[in-house]
């Protein structure tokens, strides 16, 4: 069972290595596609990242309403307590 910072940790790590994203830029309030430039293709990209540490399937409308890094938490912190 992984906890919210846990799922945070992970999150940033993949943000900063994959996606080289400045790690102090990466706050719950940050706006995946507005502040950190992510596009739909690098949000595809981060998903499959996630399912693969998580070991979870994640279903592309779980992601739909994702909008910022708090959004992300929630979605896995639903997804690994299943």
């Amino acid at each position: 069972m992984q906890n919210r910072q846990q799922i945070l940790a992970m999150l940033t790590t993949i943000l900063v290595e994959e996606f080289e994203i400045d790690a102090g830029a990466i706050t719950p309030e940050a706006n995946l596609y507005e502040e950190l430039d992510l596009d739909s293709i690098d949000a595809v990209d981060l998903v499959i990242k996630l399912q693969q540490l998580t070991g979870k399937k994640i279903k592309p409308d779980d992601f739909k309403s994702v909008r910022t890094i708090n959004d992300v938490v929630n979605a896995i912190e639903g997804l690994v307590k299943d």
